[in-house]
């Protein structure tokens, strides 16, 4: 039997902690700033994607994440206008404000690396190739993406 009552909501339950332990792994033990590092690159990602294509990308993620990814949605306003690395880190930069000092390279990197871990590898491989040039040198080249 399942500990809340449905299945669904243990499984993105279980799924977000295993991403959030990856990110905190990187970024030391406190699992709010870790919500708040994934929150923060997610929806700067997705602002930089065609709407079709950030729909795609929020399909991928556990349902949980998704209402983080989601938060405050304007698809009219897609894809931002960011255009250089410094812009879209500066972005996730400003989101991150009220947590402690996070790098907000590191945060990014490290939060495509569990994309990479953890979505399907030819939706990983759209999505990269969607961001301009210079902000796709933040996400590896795919070679760790393993799931299929």
């Amino acid at each position: 039997m399942s500990a809340n009552g449905l299945d669904v909501f243990d499984k993105t339950l279980q799924t977000t902690n295993i991403w959030l332990d990856e990110i905190m792994a990187e970024h030391g033990p406190d699992r709010q700033v870790a919500w708040h590092i994934l929150g923060s690159v997610l929806r700067t990602t997705r602002d930089k994607l065609p709407p079709d294509l950030s729909a795609h990308l929020g399909g991928q993620l556990p349902l949980l994440v998704r209402g983080a990814y989601y938060d405050q949605y304007q698809p009219a306003r897609q894809p931002s206008q960011l255009r250089t690395r410094d812009e879209f880190l500066q972005a996730v930069k400003d989101d991150l404000q009220f947590t402690r000092p996070i790098d907000a390279e590191d945060a990014v990197k490290s939060v495509y690396r569990v994309l990479d871990r953890h979505i399907d590898r030819g939706q990983a491989e759209k999505v990269r190739a969607a961001l301009n040039e210079d902000i796709r040198t933040l996400w590896a080249s795919g070679e760790t993406v393993g799931n299929a």
